[in-house]
């Protein structure tokens, strides 16, 4: 037996030059996925279809894990397993095709499906007949239906080899990986960014990762699980990078100098910019994005427009018009749903009153007052790691954090103190007030750089509104080894 992939139908109507160029990087991109799972593996060419060859003494387990593997390939569109033996006669074929298929069609709708290529003294439709009278024979509760049956029993007979089909799964379909060029996707570890990152493999498209990281070492340990559920299961016929850029100083600084209502488009602008620069400075010609119409107050089109112009490289955007449960839906499909269902939503916490119709002037002249070097910084900072070495560091695990929701739990309440770490503006707008403890305002761009004067005997619980922010501070705090800090929720 061996596996048979059928081309992704878009392959197959190219014009003669470009349908070969194709085939040729096909062939090559399932030799390097199959090559570490064994050397004795054959990879075949050929017009229409590609052969996978087994050798003799591989263990069925192998069979399961080769093809889970050829179905993730892009530019497959299905993978059949085929015993092909020489053709004899239609009692030969019969006594062949009955073991196989007599359980399967039991009590379903079934037909059965000749093709020939070569000359011989039968037409496929007498063969078909045949089959189908032997197969009703064997199943008699089955019934032989020519339009969208339960079961499709392929049989082709080459010249003067029989060809039988004895499993088909669906292929990922797209085409060959490499053969459209390199984008860059920034990814979160959401549901959008992942489908949009898929998407653009499955187009052929060899795709690396951007991470801005916000949320502590162990939102960067998740992402990269993500990034290499991506890249292991669909692209690993490649080696990609994985660039993560620190952008806790870009935030603190625009929760310095931006106006509350900008910050969310203005953070993006700056995502965009420093994407930009390190796409330009890796030679990659355009960005991806997970940007979806109205899903968020910063993807307004008047608001995607200003982060296209922060760009120096076009920015792609394969889920622009797509509903949201059609992105949840597809993310379950390539494995990433569970990822993103853990994942915090740090971007959104950023901004409490965020401009979906942001003014372009407004935007031009907040930016006036923001210190681009903490940008520069960043860039210069990130940190680049291949594909193929994402889990060696992807395996810190996220700081145990202390989390209080109701005060009078807390124990010696007295060597407590919650930090408000609002913006001015939000603790004005609605102050907390607490009695059983000391409260300190600190804001969130402040933090950083004075947590270390505070004095280590005490245990500090840090607040604000959703509680998404102060967790991400109190990560990065661990991180540095100030493990005295936690969260308070309000109840």
């Amino acid at each position: 037996m061996y596996y048979l992939l059928k081309l992704f139908p878009e392959i197959t109507i190219k014009s003669r030059s470009v349908r070969r160029q194709m085939t040729r990087c096909l062939v090559g991109n399932i030799r390097n996925v199959l090559r570490p799972l064994g050397e004795t593996i054959d990879v075949q060419g050929g017009w229409d279809a590609l052969k996978v060859l087994m050798p003799a003494d591989a263990e069925p387990d192998w069979y399961r894990e080769i093809q889970e593997t050829l179905c993730d390939i892009p530019g497959v569109h299905e993978v059949q397993c085929v015993e092909e033996v020489p053709f004899v006669s239609f009692e030969d074929t019969t006594v062949r095709l009955l073991p196989v298929w007599r359980d399967a069609i039991a009590g379903r709708t079934f037909r059965i499906t000749v093709k020939r290529r070569g000359v011989h003294d039968f037409t496929s439709e007498q063969l078909e007949r045949h089959l189908g009278r032997a197969l009703l024979d064997a199943a008699p509760d089955a019934r032989v239906r020519l339009k969208d049956p339960d079961v499709d029993v392929r049989v082709d007979v080459v010249e003067g080899r029989l060809r039988m089909v004895r499993q088909r799964w669906p292929g990922l379909g797209g085409y060959p990986l490499g053969l459209q060029g390199q984008a860059l996707t920034l990814i979160s570890g959401g549901y959008d960014s992942p489908v949009a990152a898929w998407k653009m493999m499955r187009r052929g498209i060899k795709t690396h990762f951007l991470f801005f990281e916000l949320g502590g070492a162990g939102h960067e340990a998740a992402v990269r699980e993500v990034a290499h559920h991506l890249w292991h299961r669909y692209s690993r016929s490649h080696r990609v990078k994985f660039i993560a850029v620190p952008f806790e100083g870009v935030v603190a600084e625009l929760q310095r100098s931006i106006p509350d209502g900008l910050i969310g488009v203005t953070l993006k602008r700056m995502m965009v910019r420093a994407a930009s620069r390190i796409a330009t400075r890796a030679r990659i010609p355009m960005l991806v994005t997970g940007d979806a119409i109205a899903q968020v107050s910063s993807q307004s089109l008047t608001n995607l427009v200003l982060m296209d112009e922060a760009s120096d490289v076009p920015i792609l955007r394969p889920l622009i018009a797509e509903d949201k449960q059609t992105i949840i839906d597809t993310a379950r499909q390539i494995g990433t749903a569970t990822y993103a269902e853990g994942m915090p939503e740090v971007c959104g916490a950023v901004s409490q009153r965020p401009n979906t119709q942001a003014r372009h002037d407004k935007v031009i002249a907040a930016e006036e007052n923001f210190d681009f070097s903490v940008l520069d910084d960043a860039v210069q900072r990130a940190v680049l790691t291949r594909s193929d070495q994402l889990l060696e560091q992807a395996q810190t695990a996220a700081p145990e954090l202390e989390v209080i929701t109701d005060l009078r739990t807390a124990v010696n309440g007295s060597d407590v103190s919650v930090i408000d770490i609002r913006p001015p503006a939000e603790r004005e707008a609605a102050p907390l007030s607490l009695s059983q403890v000391e409260c300190l305002e600190i804001p969130f761009f402040e933090l950083q750089s004075r947590a270390e004067a505070l004095p280590d005997d005490r245990r500090y619980l840090l607040y604000c509104a959703q509680g998404v922010m102060s967790r991400m501070q109190a990560m990065h705090l661990h991180d540095r080894g100030l493990t005295h800090f936690g969260v308070y929720r309000d109840g």
